[in-house]
């Protein structure tokens, strides 16, 4: 065990960006790379870094494109799959990892997906929290029968050019709600780092810039696989979430989460650090 540990605030030169990250744990641990999701930060992990590091685990979180103030680009198409799964592998070659365990929530779940996807040599495990696979969301959202098009008819609201100051009107009043299940307390590091010039905009690109490639020529899941999902989450339903076994041929475990919103990592962060230690142990 690694015994006590603390989160340090790190950066991460990647060619002409530079990824700002929360990192923790001895420097000789088994690398853990955490992707956050929308519209959070690195901050999101807070808690999993803690346990992680204490593990022996070297835990590192980037703020990713357009979260990092060195690494957002005005550009949409710098927002596509392809550069953000290209992100994480860089980060991973920056910081001396070829292979490591990648875990992601919302659109870094979404990610990860992808990496393990088309780069399976470079993973351990994954860990993929709320955001199923590719394919089993595309079919969920394609089926008439079921309510995954309706929970995420927001996106097109997120794609269109008043969304940014929507956001961030009002004291960023729509943003904070975004969060409603949290401690608002614990929510100011988002608002804090999406009201800096940019940033909302550049987070919502990657809703803009998404595309066919999130599911054209992703191969079925190979790595060890942890998939948790939870009831209250208003975005994604159980269609996807039961679907995603379809798509996973490695080991694959799959856990629900009863009465916990889309906030898995903050709302029952000892329960997550439970699920993700046994994860990463069991290889």
């Amino acid at each position: 065990m690694g015994g006590e540990a603390t989160i340090e605030l790190i950066e991460i030169p990647v060619g002409e960006d530079t990824f700002t990250a929360r990192a923790c744990g001895p420097a000789s641990g088994e690398m853990v790379i955490l992707l956050h999701g929308f519209p959070q930060s690195s901050w999101a992990w807070r808690h999993q870094l803690l346990a992680l590091g204490e593990a022996g685990y070297r835990a590192v979180a980037p703020d990713q494109r357009g979260y990092s103030p060195g690494a957002r680009p005005v550009e949409v198409g710098r927002y596509a799959t392809t550069a953000l799964v290209n992100d994480v592998l860089a980060i991973a070659d920056e910081l001396g990892a070829f292979t490591f365990h990648l875990v992601g929530h919302d659109w870094g779940a979404a990610v990860a997906w992808q990496v393990a996807g088309r780069h399976p040599h470079r993973l351990r495990t994954l860990t993929a929290l709320s955001v199923p696979h590719p394919h089993a969301f595309a079919a969920a959202l394609a089926d008439p029968g079921g309510d995954q098009a309706t929970r995420s008819a927001y996106f097109e609201v997120l794609r269109s050019d008043e969304a940014a100051d929507a956001f961030l009107s009002e004291r960023a009043a729509l943003l904070r709600s975004v969060f409603a299940p949290l401690d608002p307390a614990q929510v100011e590091p988002y608002i804090d780092v999406l009201s800096e010039p940019g940033a909302m905009q550049a987070a919502l690109n990657w809703y803009r810039a998404a595309d066919l490639g999130l599911v054209q020529e992703l191969g079925p899941i190979t790595t060890p696989t942890m998939f948790v999902w939870s009831t209250e989450d208003t975005a994604l339903g159980r269609m996807g979430a039961e679907a995603t076994a379809r798509h996973v041929d490695g080991p694959y475990r799959f856990e629900v989460l009863e009465g916990v919103s889309h906030w898995i990592s903050e709302e029952v962060p000892a329960r997550t650090n439970e699920l993700l230690l046994e994860h990463l142990g069991a290889t």
